[in-house]
């Protein structure tokens, strides 16, 4: 993992709100970068290269097969994990939190 990933993971383990967290999750022929599963929420850290060659095409391919299963996609620029990883880690909680109580309904 990158250090981006490494402090978003040591953050999502300690989460208070009891929610449970995975990393490198398979889903279909995909890899996830971290997945909580009773949310259907699917987490990824984008490094630069996300923004080069062909990969937002693939990212946009692989979003829309994680949509259409009903897993919705978080993503975050890596460097957003170093400058605000509490802002980060409040809003992936608050959207798994939410769509737990959704789908447990």
């Amino acid at each position: 993992m990158t250090p981006p990933e490494i402090a978003l993971w040591l953050a999502l383990r300690g989460n208070e709100a009891g929610l449970r967290f995975r990393r490198q999750h398979a889903a279909g022929q995909y890899v996830l970068d971290f997945s909580c599963a009773p949310a259907r929420l699917a987490i990824e850290v984008d490094g630069e290269a996300h923004n080069h060659g062909n990969r937002p095409e693939r990212d946009a391919t692989r979003d829309a097969w994680l949509i259409a299963q009903d897993i919705r996609v978080l993503r975050y620029p890596a460097r957003e994990m170093l400058a605000n990883l509490d802002d980060v880690v409040r809003q992936i909680t608050s959207v798994a939190l939410q769509r737990r109580t959704t789908i447990e309904s």
